[in-house]
């Protein structure tokens, strides 16, 4: 992905959503050849000149300042998300040279943090939404369809955006499709401002684009926005309708690494289903040994 076009795309899609009329600019008699603010009309508003924020939007601007970064996104109106989207593209961090993808795996210590949470839904995830691993109800509850070892080789791994757009069975999990896949392409925006040299997120992003007509048209609006904590409306194949909290918990260290844990309101309908669904995915116990009897007594 090619920061300066980003920041470009970005800000015009932003120019576009905002209308004259709402930032106090009065419609002009004759018809405009845009929708949204002409250049010269944000950077008046912005109070930064049109030739240096012609400049920014074409990618030709470095070392642009906060107050000029924040002067736009104040015009602009754009969220906090945004505002650090802005940010991150129009400073992108300097890197000399795009690294190959390399395979990330989950630590010990997170698999093992895992096996502890045995009645909570949990996952390690990457930066990128590769599931690393997950505890035996964590996959029960999101994709009791693939194999449970499917997270150990980077060939099997699920992604789950990838999943979202491209994997019925996943999708058909969601009652509110539409809003999850929403917000998943705003949270892979934000990423994909802040590691705009990522090449296994640049290689995710292509095979959406070309593969999912949804994912395109959604990322071509530019959504960004983070998501740390929130509700998920579930319709799972074995137990049922479930609300689920979740919460986003970032694991120390330079990867970005995450684990994502579900949890059930107590004494709801949610938490009676997960309970159902632990225990109807739980492994069969093995019968316990035969105690050996009494030794028969030579006569």
């Amino acid at each position: 992905m090619d920061a300066p076009s980003e920041l470009g795309d970005f800000l015009k899609s932003r120019r576009a959503a905002l209308r004259p009329e709402e930032v106090g600019i009065a419609p002009h008699p004759t018809r405009r050849r845009v929708s949204g603010l002409r250049r010269e009309e944000l950077a008046m508003l912005a109070g930064v000149s049109i030739t240096h924020y012609t400049r920014l939007e074409q990618g030709r601007a470095t070392g642009a300042s906060d107050s000029v970064l924040e002067a736009i996104a104040r015009t602009l109106r754009l969220s906090d998300d945004e505002t650090a989207h802005l940010k991150d593209l129009a400073r992108p961090a300097a890197s000399s040279r795009p690294a190959p993808p390399r395979a990330a795996h989950a630590g010990a210590s997170a698999r093992q943090l895992l096996a502890a949470m045995s009645e909570v839904p949990a996952l390690v995830l990457s930066r990128h939404n590769d599931v690393l691993a997950w505890n035996r109800i964590g996959h029960a509850l999101l994709a009791g369809h693939l194999a449970p070892e499917s997270p150990d080789t980077p060939a099997t791994r699920p992604n789950l955006t990838r999943m979202l757009f491209l994997d019925e069975q996943y999708r058909d999990l969601f009652t509110n499709w539409n809003e999850e896949a929403q917000l998943g392409v705003a949270s892979l925006r934000l990423i994909a401002g802040r590691h705009p040299h990522d090449r296994a997120l640049t290689e995710l992003v292509g095979q959406l684009v070309m593969n999912s007509e949804e994912f395109a048209s959604r990322w071509a609006r530019h959504p960004v926005r983070t998501c740390t904590s929130g509700v998920k409306h579930l319709r799972h194949p074995l137990v049922g309708a479930m609300d689920l909290s979740f919460e986003n918990l970032v694991i120390p260290g330079a990867s970005g690494q995450r684990l994502i844990a579900y949890t059930a309101e107590p004494g709801s309908p949610s938490e009676a289903a997960l309970r159902l669904l632990g225990s109807v995915t739980a492994p069969m116990a093995q019968d316990p040994p035969v105690a050996p009897g009494p030794t028969p007594v030579r006569r």
